[in-house]
């Protein structure tokens, strides 16, 4: 008898595993070599950011409504829509008396002090001069050429998506003791998935690490966790398009074009003595299936559930990045 995948091509997404144990898994340390990582953090350190930084979610930030507030490298930022959606950023401090605009109002568009009740429409006044800011759709950047100190660049560096209305996004964002640069480190060590993550990756090997100069890319192997022996299995690569930023995207199997985009960006100037680092995670998930059009429409029920996967690999991995930034400030870090 024909089975269903016979007769129209239809193949399941999940596979069943075969038992095994974390402790029988192949160790990986001896290929996740450190001068490899330090290697590809410095390459990814060397590329521009335009002084662009990640500052929230773009779906968060509604028309009309209260202001985001986010320090970033020490600046406070704040950052509003008019009740038309167009997107206004600049100093979080009122220059009046020094308010935190932060707790101010959207009124009629403009940003309103509740102090003394000085109206911003997101032009200058009274001292106060707008910050470049972008909406991709998906995240909201602000550039801080003061923060920065590169060359600006009129856009951030984007990465590629899947087209735009044909994916499910999500948005988490953890706080870590720690610098951009330990959060990218820790993305530039895919090694350490099945080991560090057993609930959510198995199977994991690096097909191909980085070959160098102009080949920053890593690709592999894995299994994402279901449930018990139920997996899916995908290829996806690594890459840091920018300083703070590294991108996994998978490109065989199952959800192939989906991203999961780690962005760093610094609380604290560089020589705070206990720096503090946002994780901005943006998850993309995109399907060729014809029933993941249902899943679109359940968007609002999913996008919790993304959150909540994302925040407990996040708690394991800042643990490793603060740990990371602890071994280095103490000089205890090996290498």
């Amino acid at each position: 008898m024909t089975d269903r995948a016979d007769r129209s091509g239809w193949t399941p997404p999940l596979r069943r595993r075969r038992r095994s144990s974390w402790a029988t898994q192949e160790p990986t340390w001896r290929e996740a070599r450190p001068a490899l990582i330090a290697d590809a953090l410095k390459r990814a350190s060397a590329k521009p950011s335009g002084n662009w930084f990640v500052v929230g979610s773009s779906r968060n930030l509604r028309a009309g409504v209260r202001p985001t507030g986010r320090i970033v490298g020490g600046v406070e930022v704040v950052v509003w829509r008019s009740d038309t959606g167009e997107l206004h950023a600049g100093p979080g401090i009122c220059p009046h008396l020094g308010a935190p605009l932060r707790d101010s109002r959207v009124v009629c568009g403009r940003l309103v002090c509740h102090w003394h009740g000085l109206a911003l429409d997101g032009g200058s006044l009274a001292g106060w001069d707008p910050y470049p800011v972008h909406d991709d759709g998906v995240l909201v950047w602000v550039r801080l050429d003061a923060v920065g100190g590169e060359d600006p660049t009129e856009r951030p560096m984007v990465p590629v998506r899947p087209v735009a209305g044909t994916g499910v996004d999500a948005v988490f964002t953890a706080v870590g003791r720690c610098e951009p640069q330990d959060v990218v480190a820790n993305r530039l060590d895919p090694w350490h998935g099945s080991w560090f993550h057993p609930y959510s990756f198995v199977d994991l090997t690096v097909a191909r690490p980085p070959q160098g100069e102009g080949d920053d890319v890593f690709v592999v192997d894995v299994s994402f966790r279901v449930t018990g022996r139920l997996v899916v299995p995908v290829r996806a690569e690594f890459t840091a398009p920018e300083p703070r930023t590294v991108v996994m995207r998978i490109t065989e199997g199952e959800g192939a074009t989906s991203v999961v985009e780690t962005h760093a960006t610094p609380l604290t100037r560089d020589s705070a003595q206990r720096p503090l680092t946002a994780v901005t995670e943006a998850i993309v998930a995109a399907s060729d299936r014809r029933g993941f059009a249902l899943a679109r429409a359940a968007a609002p029920v999913l996008r919790p559930l993304m959150r909540r996967t994302a925040g407990r690999l996040w708690k394991d991995d800042l643990a490793y990045a603060e740990r990371r930034w602890f071994l280095r400030s103490t000089g205890h870090f090996p290498g």
